[in-house]
């Protein structure tokens, strides 16, 4: 028996260590960090959060000297989530709703440097995502945005009384509005959790795909212009890959490119897709792929409206599946309907 219990320990520490690789991480300064962190804590996805300072010019500083305002730091909260639970793009618009964006070193009624708003990152490819989410939000404003957009250079982590204050402490101090901690616990409530996306094998394939499908994701052919499922489709909702269901394109960043088929300015993560070297017929251009299914999506041009980011991308009907607004939550995609209220 007590060979078999540390087997199973073994095994449990070993699922443990390999969730906690599959996590992401993103760093919030948002005034004081007590009501931050306590807000971040309400968001499914969010496993973990730790209450510091970051990217000040000193070494291990007390909260004694980041009050001073004299050390460069910022009262920051480290988000630990998982990217299957919830997307970075939705925590940064949760963290929007806490803070006057356009308030420099100010937050409520605490003022100074260290109450300043930011967004640090640990992973470059994060970098796109939030400076799209500022130019967002940029338009509800008539004064600059003022939130920090930074690489994380250091973070100390801060005193323990401070680490889940408002959890120790309810009646605690807390510039956030209540009501935001309800808001942000049911943002994503009913996102399925833990949602994997795989490509079937080719049997499969053969026999869920219609024959174009089949010849566009699979043997890279291309449908007929205008004569294919949604080049004309404008209605709210989602693209999801044909062949593993995977979210790819959302319809805020559709337009008519009167190509004949359906034109993307961005996919919802970068990561969701691929892009190789093309040069068949004759021709150089970037194709582009879903990353889990390995399917033929289209290709990508730098021909896209200068407003859009300048990018279409071109992409095959019958590679993708249209799921409407009103069909989102119940078929599983939920979590990706704070993209349409842009």
């Amino acid at each position: 028996m007590c060979n078999a219990q540390n087997k199973t320990s073994k095994k449990s520490n070993k699922q443990n260590d390999m969730s906690m690789k599959n996590l992401s991480e993103i760093y919030f300064a948002g005034g004081c960090f007590w009501g931050t962190e306590h807000f971040m804590k309400q968001i499914n996805g969010v496993k973990s959060t730790e209450v510091g300072y970051a990217n000040g010019h000193t070494t291990n500083p007390t909260y004694q000297q980041v009050c001073t305002g004299d050390t460069g730091f910022a009262e920051t909260v480290k988000v630990s989530y998982d990217p299957q639970e919830v997307d970075l793009a939705l925590l940064i618009d949760l963290y929007f709703k806490t803070i006057d964006p356009t308030s420099l070193n100010r937050q409520g009624g605490d003022r100074g440097t260290q109450y300043r708003t930011g967004i640090y990152y640990t992973d470059n490819n994060n970098l796109p995502i939030i400076v799209q989410a500022i130019k967002d939000l940029s338009v509800n404003y008539k004064k600059p945005i003022v939130v920090e957009v930074e690489p994380l250079s250091n973070f100390y982590k801060a005193e323990g009384y401070h680490q889940d204050y408002l959890d120790k402490n309810p009646g605690g101090y807390c510039h956030i509005d209540p009501s935001l901690f309800e808001y942000a616990k049911k943002a994503n409530a009913n996102a399925v959790k833990g949602v994997t996306y795989q490509k079937p094998d080719d049997a499969t394939l053969r026999k869920r795909l219609s024959d174009e499908q089949y010849a566009v994701t699979q043997k890279n052919a291309t449908e007929h212009p205008f004569r294919n499922e949604y080049w004309n489709e404008f209605r709210e909702g989602i693209y999801v890959d044909i062949t593993t269901g995977e979210p790819l394109f959302i319809s805020t960043d559709k337009f008519d490119s009167g190509c004949g088929w359906p034109s993307f300015s961005k996919p919802i993560d970068k990561n969701l897709i691929k892009e190789n070297l093309d040069k068949s017929h004759g021709m150089t251009r970037v194709e582009v792929r879903s990353h889990t299914g390995d399917a033929h999506l289209g290709h990508v041009f730098t021909d896209g409206p200068s407003e859009l980011g300048g990018l279409r991308y071109c992409i095959n009907s019958a590679s993708l599946r249209f799921i409407p607004k009103d069909k989102m939550e119940e078929e599983g995609y939920g979590k990706y309907l704070h993209l349409l209220d842009k």
